[in-house]
């Protein structure tokens, strides 16, 4: 029987950062040392997974281990391009609502195409191209 290989959505699969700030570790262990730090929401991509740790790769493609209890299923962008507009719709041809930097997090609310209906940490929702984020 053949199957179709899997599609690069279907190969990657992301979670997100669930506490304020949770520690990435060198190994899968709370006694190794901290590599660094991640925010809530930020996304990250599952590499492997050891018992109740997952070895994680960040929008830089750094690797460490995180203890999955800290991470969620809710999926957040991770702004990738220096400025991002934000816009009342799916398309370049709907207004622009306001400007997302580089390195804001964004919760997804949903997806329409190559666009992302996204909300701000301030609450403020509107339409970003997926093309210009990290993340699901």
């Amino acid at each position: 029987m053949l199957t179709a290989a899997p599609t690069l959505a279907q190969a990657q699969e992301f979670l997100s950062i669930k506490g304020n700030t949770v520690n990435i570790r060198a190994k899968p262990t709370t006694k190794s040392e901290i590599a660094w730090e991640l925010i809530k929401g930020y996304p990250v991509q599952v590499i492997a997974r050891e018992g109740d740790w997952l070895k994680v790769k960040d929008f830089e493609g750094m690797l460490g281990w995180v203890h999955k209890p800290l991470t969620t299923d809710e999926p957040h962008f991770l702004v990738k391009a220096n400025t991002v507009n934000l816009r009342s719709g799916p398309g370049t041809n709907h207004a622009v609502v306001t400007k997302l930097n580089k390195y804001d997090i964004v919760k997804t609310l949903e997806k329409q195409g190559d666009w992302a209906k996204v909300q701000t940490a301030d609450d403020q929702e509107g339409w970003m191209s997926t093309s210009l984020g990290w993340g699901w």
